[in-house]
């Protein structure tokens, strides 16, 4: 389906939604219904609710109705005032949003006008730090080469700088000719992608010709984001409202229910049956007393003939008199208690990190006795168990390895030399560092120069071969300048390859300033560039680079290079601008036209970068399996690198002690050979030892299709799995086999590559890391650093769980004390059915009773936090999978 945005013409008002946002929950005429439904949706209180009702036949109830119904009322009141006070505060929140003064241009003339009232079509002005009002389609900026420069961290939580470009169908329109613009955009109906928004454009005469332009995602402004170093921009609403990416990106998040909740509706279902029977014995020996004996007592005044119903009088006041066996006010109680051990993670000064002035914090305080109950973590590598700062360690470049003596190649004086002298190799290798990437350069009052880009890798790079004298001076979307040994370079910037987690590569063309030569340069995982080298040219060197570099923990990266013809580039290029155009399948058709182009690539060399451990990431991962936690590492990065990074962190055992099982193949047979080889390994192996598998994304892919009960019975009786070369969706299906099996799982990352497996996951756990706030504003806890996380479970988590179960268990026990005082009772009354306990005295024990050991259990702490993490032994499982 598509939509057809008319740009500047008042028609579009009436086909489509202003820009007036709502994340409310209620309106002010549904929420008392919509509430009590949603609150009886709970078989609780749709029981007391039946309760509270049959209490109203005077005949049956043997106590007043406000005993029950008293109660009732007090929790609907206070659960519908938590909702009423939390759907306020989003009101205000949207209120503030939708009365922002916002710039518009309506023929010609600029006005300010609510946020609210926005509409499609509607040309939006912009200034420099200004909040983008809903999405846009940019037309025109303050940048001669029509760029801006916008923050998405509120978008995706990447805090780096995006470039975003005018379509070069509004080139060179001056500021007056674009507050008159009139044309049409062709679009798709409106989604959730961010990354993707595959669109053309037409402008009507006498602006332009009617010549169509492709749009994507790098012409858009997104609603939330902020346009930074950019005087001004404008551009054409596109999308308004809650139909914005953002907005079709929100949404209510599931309930996740704990495995305490799950036990307690279970136990309350169980409970109910037994009532029932209790209920039906004490009914009918109630009838047979009163037919027997109570008839005959005069004082009793029994009629000789009561109504047909009269044999269901007994058993259902016995139903009432045994109703508190289920204690009524559990579900508040809990509620109160999960808020209270929330707040303790928030306030916790040792999950402080001072470095960020970053807090531990609570976005879910319905699961904390979950993370009480782990028994599987999943855990990205990258920013997660490293640093994510980017160190250029070592390269190499023409067979020859550079860094290797002193483990820095920007200290290495071969290289140096190699530089100074102008060795074409190098120049060219640094070239390719300084061009193939989405860097933008920013220069300071002083004169300095720094650099945003969306990779800490390609940040890295840049700034190596800065230090190396190829300097990216200025960039735009069409042109770059480099300074090299005192010279300048001019490059024409034609096309980028965007990189992709399916092509596992990028690449740029370029036309050289002096010589018009035309060139692609391209950088990628070494699986991607190898195989598209040319043919004859010898990379045994390279390999084994690769191959060092991985074992040393270095991240890698392929560099090369080819000259192309003129008319070899315009025959593809007019092949690119067709599969740009396509609204059908947009980005199979440019990747199938890319990898076309990226064939017969010179390699260039190796580039190697360091991303080193945080700080106390292998005592926790230590403390976490010797508590008896099992541990996965989920990365996009090579096998032996993860491997290294693995033994590092303590994530594997050494030889001696463990045993590290590989699964993989050149065929889908070797693959299933190979893990049923590593199950039956497992198996065998003596108990002592720590069994580890390591597989990649190609081979986890055909398990899962064709051998998911086996691979799921390996990852039962392993203690640690390496996953590497893992795409975001494979992640998550991990951790969906994990919950599957009945295990519960916890997934932390830092980046929005790990939101869905963060998702999918019983508990998630996010970093707030360099790569953003995506994946902490997804997940259930958000932490500064890894090491936290020892405290989060091994701490809060254990004191959650023996709080919420001493709880429940008080409540029940205490609850079924009670009635069974009612029920002895019964048999000195007669089986009649009467009350021991009045009126007043049941509905205070149904209202505050329950509530009053609440606050002294949440402080209780049996063991001392520092007995708990010196000795973690303490939480082993035991065979149930729970904590001893």
């Amino acid at each position: 389906m598509k939509r057809f945005v008319y740009i500047n013409d008042e028609s579009c008002r009436d086909f489509y939604r202003d820009n007036r946002i709502s994340n409310t929950k209620y309106t002010f005429w549904n929420f008392i219904p919509k509430n009590l439904c949603e609150q009886f949706r709970r078989f609780m209180n749709q029981y007391f609710l039946l309760i509270a009702c049959l209490q109203l036949w005077s005949t049956i109830t043997p106590v007043s109705p406000a005993t029950t119904w008293g109660p009732l009322a007090i929790i609907f009141i206070v659960s519908a005032s938590k909702e009423a006070w939390d759907d306020y505060n989003r009101y205000l929140s949207d209120k503030k949003a939708n009365e922002r003064r916002i710039w518009v241009v309506k023929d010609g003339i600029r006005r300010q006008v609510k946020a609210q009232e926005i509409h499609v079509g509607n040309i939006v002005w912009l200034h420099e730090n200004d909040e983008i009002p809903c999405d846009l389609v940019l037309i025109g900026t303050s940048d001669p080469q029509g760029i801006c420069y916008v923050e998405t961290a509120a978008l995706d939580g990447e805090t780096d700088l995006k470039t975003r470009i005018i379509p070069s169908i509004c080139a060179n329109l001056s500021p007056e000719q674009l507050g008159k613009i009139k044309g049409v955009a062709e679009c798709p109906n409106p989604d959730n992608d961010i990354r993707r928004f595959d669109a053309n454009m037409r402008l009507f005469p006498p602006i332009i010709d009617n010549e169509k332009c492709p749009l994507t995602i790098n012409n858009t402004l997104l609603q939330s984001c902020y346009l930074r170093y950019t005087e001004w921009a404008c551009g054409v609403a596109i999308y308004t409202g809650n139909e914005t990416k953002s907005g079709m990106s929100r949404g209510t998040a599931e309930p996740k229910l704990t495995a305490a909740d799950s036990v307690i509706d279970k136990l309350t279902v169980a409970i109910f049956v037994f009532q029932i029977v209790v209920v039906l014995v004490l009914g009918f020996a109630g009838n047979i007393w009163k037919d027997s004996h109570g008839r005959k007592q005069w004082y009793l005044m029994y009629p000789p003939k009561g109504p047909w119903y009269e044999f269901l009088v007994i058993p259902l006041r016995f139903e009432l008199l045994c109703s508190i066996m289920i204690p009524i006010s559990i579900k508040v109680t809990l509620d109160l208690a999960k808020g209270v051990y929330a707040k303790f993670i928030d306030c916790d000064d040792q999950m402080f990190d001072w470095e960020t002035s970053t807090p531990a914090h609570s976005a879910n305080t319905a699961i904390s006795e979950d993370l009480g109950q782990v028994e599987y973590i999943l855990s990205d590598k990258t920013g997660t168990l490293t640093e994510n700062r980017m160190i250029f360690r070592r390269c190499c470049i023409s067979d020859r390895l550079y860094g290797d003596n002193n483990g820095d190649a920007l200290k290495d004086v071969r290289l140096l030399n190699a530089v100074s002298s102008n060795d074409p190799d190098v120049v060219k290798f640094l070239m390719v560092m300084t061009l193939c990437n989405t860097v933008v350069p920013i220069k300071s009052d002083d004169g300095t120069i720094s650099y945003k880009a969306q990779s800490q890798d390609e940040e890295a790079l840049v700034n190596a071969a800065s230090n190396l004298n190829m300097v990216l001076t200025s960039k735009d979307s069409r042109s770059a300048e480099i300074s090299f040994n005192g010279s300048k370079f001019y490059y024409e910037l034609l096309d980028v390859l965007e990189f992709t987690s399916d092509r596992k590569r990028m690449s740029v063309v370029v036309k050289e300033g002096g010589s018009g030569k035309f060139l692609l340069l391209s950088k990628g995982a070494d699986e991607a560039i190898f195989p598209r080298s040319c043919p004859g040219q010898e990379i045994k060197t390279y390999l084994e680079a690769v191959e060092m570099y991985s074992h040393l923990g270095l991240r890698t990266l392929c560099l090369g290079w080819r000259d192309l013809e003129e008319g070899e580039y315009m025959e593809w290029s007019k092949k690119f601008q067709d599969a740009s155009c396509s609204l059908d399948n947009r980005e199979n058709k440019i990747a199938e036209v890319c990898h076309s182009l990226e064939q017969d690539i010179h390699i260039l060399g190796i580039t190697a970068i360091e991303d080193r451990l945080q700080d106390g990431v292998p005592e926790t991962i230590k403390l976490l399996r010797n508590a008896g936690i099992n541990v996965w590492m989920l990365t996009g990065d090579k096998q032996n690198t993860a491997i290294q990074i693995g033994l590092l962190c303590n994530l594997i055992t050494p030889e001696s002690n463990g045993q590290l099982l590989s699964i993989n193949g050149k065929t889908e047979d070797d693959i299933l050979r190979s893990l049923d080889r590593a199950l039956v390994s497992v198996k065998t192996t003596p108990e002592r030892k720590d069994l580890a598998f390591v597989l990649d994304g190609c081979a986890l892919e055909i398990i899962l299709k064709r051998s998911l009960e086996s691979f799921t019975r390996l990852a039962m009786l392993s203690r640690t799995a390496i996953c590497c070369r893992m795409t975001p969706l494979q992640k998550a299906q991990l951790v969906g086999v994990l919950k599957s099996s009945g295990s519960l799982t916890l997934a932390i990352g830092d980046g929005g590559n790990d939101v869905r497996m963060i998702q999918e996951a019983n508990i998630g756990v996010g970093i707030s890391g360099r790569e953003g706030l995506q994946a902490a504003r997804a997940a259930d806890y958000s932490i500064g650093k890894f090491k936290f996380l020892k405290r989060l479970i091994l701490v809060h988590g254990r004191y959650s769980y023996n709080r919420t179960a001493f709880i429940s268990q008080y409540s029940f026990y205490k609850s079924l004390l009670i009635c069974f005082i009612q029920i002895l009772f019964s048999f000195s009354s007669g089986l009649s059915g009467t009350s021991l306990f009045n009126s007043i005295s049941l509905m205070a024990y149904n209202v505050f009773y329950t509530s009053l050991p609440v606050m002294t259990i949440i402080f209780d702490k049996d063991i001392s936090e520092t007995t708990v993490l010196q000795y973690p032994q303490i939480l082993l499982y035991s065979q149930a999978g729970r904590y001893k």
